[in-house]
């Protein structure tokens, strides 16, 4: 897109001061490259597997009780599964978005260990999907088993420092077909935060290069214990 003459800082201060241009930085790209979207137009998935310590750790007493409590020892869990273009994805399809059953929403918690994180999701995401919520939620579970996670990082008793070339070779050994193209590893204050894989709308491993070049360019990184640990 071609800006007029100051066009450029024109957009630059407007998104400065609607929060945008934080927004734009953290993704690597334009705010706009996002659209509502139509329901089932997508190119792949995106399945995201956030660590959950990190997320217990860094969000402290506002964290999710139900997800952080010392008793629930979670490590990989899902944060999302995401209709996803090649550049860009759809957001939030469906306006209002379709009832939630509640054995459906119940059911999910032992993956997404969040009420609030089930419905989030589906509101922005799973509307993308062209589905209804039970097929949706059944389509995240079946994504979830699709992938491996490496044995060394099914639990830690206490805080480990790796690289995240080290977590992508242990799920790529632990996935055949997982190729480097095909996993982005995500890092926030020099934690692991996240593993995104990318599937095709049949669940098979699939090239990703947005994802790709988003991932963590830090040497290395803390994994904090899973709680209890």
């Amino acid at each position: 897109m071609r800006l007029a003459r100051g066009g450029h800082f024109r957009l630059v201060a407007y998104l400065r001061a609607t929060g945008l241009l934080v927004a734009c930085l953290l993704a690597g790209g334009p705010a706009f490259a996002q659209t509502r979207g139509e329901p089932g137009r997508f190119d792949h998935y995106v399945l995201s597997l956030s660590w959950s310590p990190t997320y217990c750790e860094m969000r402290g007493d506002k964290a999710e009780p139900a997800q952080c409590a010392r008793t629930r020892p979670f490590a990989f869990v899902v944060h999302g599964l995401w209709p996803q273009y090649e550049r860009g994805w759809p957001e939030s399809c469906q306006s209002p978005a379709p009832f939630v059953p509640e054995p459906v929403l119940r059911g999910m918690l032992d993956i997404m260990p969040s009420r609030a994180l089930v419905l989030h999701e589906w509101r922005k995401h799973g509307t993308c999907a062209g589905v209804d919520p039970t097929a949706y939620f059944a389509t995240v579970r079946e994504a979830y088993a699709k992938v491996t996670i490496p044995e060394p990082f099914r639990r830690l008793d206490a805080y480990r420092t790796v690289s995240p070339d080290e977590v992508e070779g242990a799920f790529r050994a632990a996935n055949p077909g997982l190729a480097a193209d095909m996993i982005a590893v995500q890092c926030h204050s020099r934690r692991l935060t996240e593993v995104r894989i990318c599937l095709t709308a049949q669940l098979d491993f699939t090239p990703c290069a947005e994802v790709d070049r988003q991932a963590c360019r830090t040497a290395r990184m803390v994994m904090p214990p899973t709680r209890g640990g």
